[in-house]
């Protein structure tokens, strides 16, 4: 049968490409009017830098509206297109319809993009003096970025990888050629891990971090353009903190995102892909510091310019990584190849070697200061303290670049195997963490610096009393918390101290009402923080699921040490607790919380399933018997695990979550998590007992005659009772025709703490064909069905097969402290903030003047 055919919505697809074409086109022509204007040092409503704002401000429209177009291609459902069926689904919430827009790479270009050109509409307005060359330079990137997303081929040359692309232009499937015009149902969805509300907000956030190093890049580039190599730092600092504030709080939220959603046990696995935008933030606040340092004393300005540019390059360095295919199975997070590896090498390199040539062209006429830096002065502190960040960078990037150094060594003819480390949380760990000892000290005691004139005596007299406060409140702790390993002393240490340090500074600064200039004692503070929590959450986080005995012989011996099997309603003590297994459940939008598996029945769509029984919660009846729900993640379910304290009696109840995500190839496990004021406990289900499985071992087919309503019997040990049999006018797998019978048997199974299962097999005559599906009580662990009706004595025949009692496999971690981080990251960027409005407010007054 040919596939029936359908109207296809070309005309949005067309219009989104055109808007594509159009705002490459209009980035070009934008780059070269603006350079134009750079060249004739024109201002304000002269005629080039008037026709490039024009011609910027129709790039920017047309880049939103191939926004809104390819949303609405996502919202409205049109899966001709392969961008709409790659990455959606018609079960998707509307606030994951926004995240199936950065899924793919398409979008993600897009995205960042889109944030682009928001940013040059607010250089436009706020800055006269450098939108010339600000903006030629914010233009030319613009075209190579909307270059990605073109999607125009010439003969074998391909440029770009449009998202408004047809599914028949793309799949080689025999229906597109039968009815080209064919569209399917559905969608392959988003991937399930990402249907995460962190991943509505992480994906563009980070993005807009990605832009915003790109200001302070073109005011750099163009002080070195126009020989104007000290007034772009002024305007330039501010977007540079801010973007410090952006990428961070990205950085946070992904690896919040992961702590919650993945198993792993943490919130950052030194992946490659979450390295290539850690190393660029790490170089963006040095950078930062060095812009400062310069503000206040006017050295290190060359220092900046290359900071600048390197933050900007390793962000074009980081999208190579993630997008070119190069990482393969290195990372679970990059993307595979579209064939966009050669642009995004050109744009690299293009920006590399410019800007690069720029800066060499104009190194000897950069001024530098002829004053040597002080040990006791700011300078020598904060340069300190950029360079550390600096090494800290390098030294994650280098083995993360190890896939790419293999593939420069082929390229030249040569064989070169290097491996990214074996233990990749140890290995880059254990040098990041000497760094940061290095960063809490310096951060301690360059606030003084900044604030002071210090000499050898001043600085003594300074750091008496934060490093004897330091050293009580760190002996206090290490007491308490039981703390002998040297390493995590001295973090600790070092952290308190920069607390302690940062809070004497702004303790005199509020004192003085100095407001606005606390931001970098508020930022430090958060940061040192952050790494108390870091040194307590890892280097003290514990398995308490401890176990002696061996649970299966394929586990290695520290998966049969670290995990605990628990059989449902089977009690076992566990570190303190009593935990018990209570079930599985799964999630739908009209019940509250989980509705238990044993009260639904299937159907042919795995989003809709039966009520078999009225679903009560709290006293109030969400559903009667037979009445259909809808489960919009049919492929989550939840396993409903006490935890009863045996010192208190205080319960509560955690549901960690198992995850048959296609997308990834097998299961997916994520944690629940109990949180109290000092420490998480973090449960996850290691392995579940799935019934369905092949491998699952029935007994013996028991039958049982029952000839009379009310009749009771035994199944796997569990008292049930016949409640006799009734016709029904439809089954969910099968369509039933005027001549087809179907019935059912009802059973009633008496299962521990007074819980009733209806078991509902089902017998099927259909074209006199007999169909006698098994009807799976997981609760009970056995399977039911009819194996034969006899009306003439009013009897039922069952099958019944048993197998061994559900049970769980749960690792559960106690995380002590962890609370310390999240409240630093909160506090960090406070800090970052007040700094942001600080330098931005400075920059407004100086541009008022003319001065900027």
């Amino acid at each position: 049968m040919n596939p029936e055919p359908q109207t296809l919505h070309l005309g949005i697809g067309n219009v989104g490409h055109l808007f594509v074409i159009i705002s490459f086109i209009s980035s070009i022509l934008a780059s070269f009017a603006y350079g134009k204007a750079a060249v004739n040092n024109e201002l304000g409503k002269d005629p080039w830098v008037s026709f490039g704002r024009k011609i910027f401000i129709v790039h920017g429209l047309t880049v939103i509206g191939t926004v809104v177009t390819l949303f609405l291609i996502i919202y409205y459902h049109y899966f001709e297109y392969h961008y709409a069926y790659s990455h959606s689904s018609v079960n998707l919430a509307v606030h994951y319809m926004i995240a199936c827009f950065w899924e793919g790479q398409e979008g993600s270009f897009l995205i960042w993009t889109l944030w682009n050109a928001l940013l040059g509409f607010v250089l436009i307005g706020t800055n006269k003096k450098w939108e010339a060359p600000v903006m030629t330079i914010f233009s030319l990137v613009q075209a190579f970025l909307t270059s990605m997303i073109l999607g125009v081929v010439f003969g074998d040359f391909k440029l770009g990888s449009s998202p408004f692309i047809l599914m028949r232009d793309v799949m080689q499937d025999t229906v597109y050629l039968i009815n080209p015009n064919f569209v399917t149902e559905d969608g392959k969805g988003l991937n399930p891990l990402l249907q995460n509300y962190w991943m509505v907000i992480h994906p563009p956030l980070t993005f807009l971090g990605f832009a915003l190093t790109l200001v302070p890049f073109s005011f750099c580039l163009a002080g070195l353009w126009r020989r104007d190599f000290t007034d772009w730092i002024r305007p330039a600092l501010p977007w540079t903190i801010f973007g410090g504030v952006v990428l961070g709080t990205a950085i946070i939220m992904g690896a919040y995102w992961a702590y919650e959603t993945l198993n792993f046990g943490g919130y950052w696995n030194w992946d490659p892909v979450e390295n290539a935008v850690y190393v660029p933030w790490l170089v963006l606040i040095a950078s930062m510091h060095t812009m400062i340092v310069y503000k206040k004393s006017e050295t290190a300005l060359k220092t900046s310019i290359v900071l600048v540019i390197s933050t900007f390059l390793m962000i074009l360095y980081a999208t190579f990584l993630t997008r070119s295919g190069i990482l393969g199975n290195t990372s679970v997070h990059s993307f595979t190849d579209l064939g966009l590896s050669g642009q995004l090498l050109i744009y690299m390199f293009f920006f590399m070697i410019g800007s690069i040539v720029l800066a060499a062209i104009r190194w000897k006429e950069i001024p530098t200061s002829e004053k040597e830096a002080s040990t006791y002065s700011r300078e020598f502190w904060i340069f300190i303290g950029a360079l550390t960040l600096c090494l800290m960078a390098f030294q994650v990037i280098v083995p993360t670049s190890f896939p790419v150094i293999n593939k420069i060594v082929e390229l030249f003819g040569g064989i070169s195997s290097l491996a990214p480390p074996a233990n990749q949380i140890e290995f880059y760990s254990k040098w990041q963490l000497w760094f940061a000892v290095g960063i809490a000290g310096l951060s301690g005691t360059g606030q003084f610096f900044y604030w002071k004139k210090m000499d050898k005596d001043k600085l003594k007299s300074a750091m008496v009393f934060p490093i004897l406060i330091s050293l009580i409140l760190s002996a206090i702790i290490f007491t308490l918390q039981k703390i002998f390993d040297p390493t995590y002393i001295l973090i600790l240490v070092a952290s308190m101290y920069s607390v302690v340090s940062n809070s004497k500074i702004l303790y005199g600064l509020l004192k003085s009402n100095s407001y606005k200039l606390t931001g970098g004692s508020v930022a430090h503070i958060g940061i040192a923080m952050m790494l108390i929590g870091i040194m307590f959450s890892e280097g003290y986080s514990k398995v308490i699921s401890k176990n002696t005995t061996i649970i299966a012989d394929n586990f290695t011996e520290e998966e049969n040490v670290n995990n605990v099997i628990i059989f449902l309603n089977d009690p076992k003590v566990m570190a303190g607790y009593k935990i018990l297994y209570k079930g599985e459940g799964v999630s739908s939008e009209s019940v509250p919380g989980y509705i238990r598996k044993s009260l639904l029945r299937e159907t042919r769509d795995p989003h809709y399933k039966v009520a078999i029984k009225p679903i009560v919660v709290d006293g109030e009846t969400y559903a009667e018997a037979e009445d259909t729900l809808y489960f919009r993640t049919p492929e989550n379910t939840y396993h409903e695990i006490e935890y009863t304290s045996m010192s208190t009696g205080k319960q509560f109840t955690l549901f960690p979550r198992i995850q048959k995500n296609e997308t990834m190839g097998r299961p997916v496990q994520s944690p629940a998590i109990r949180k109290e004021w000092d420490r998480d406990l973090y449960t996850f289900v290691q392995l579940q007992n799935d019934f369905e499985e092949e491998n699952t071992e029935w007994s013996e087919k028991e039958l049982i005659s029952l000839d009379s309503i009310g009749q009771r019997f035994f199944i796997n040990d569990y008292v049930a009772q016949y409640r006799g049999w009734e016709r029904i006018p439809k089954v969910n797998f099968a369509d039933l025709g005027p001549n087809d019978i179907a019935v059912r048997a009802n059973i009633v199974v008496f299962a521990e703490n007074d819980v009733q299962h209806l078991i509902q097999p089902i017998f099927v005559i259909t074209n006199y064909n007999m169909v006698r599906p098994y009807e799976l009580n997981q609760e009970i662990a056995a399977r039911i069905r009819v194996e034969g009706i006899y009306p003439e004595n009013g009897t039922v025949e069952i099958a019944v097969e048993t197998t061994q009692k559900d049970w769980v496999i749960i690792q559960a971690i106690e995380k002590p402290q962890i609370n310390i981080l999240w409240i630093g990251t909160i506090i960090m960027i406070i800090g970052f903030m007040i700094a942001t409005r600080r330098r931005y407010v400075e920059f407004m007054k100086m541009r008022d003047k003319g001065l900027a």
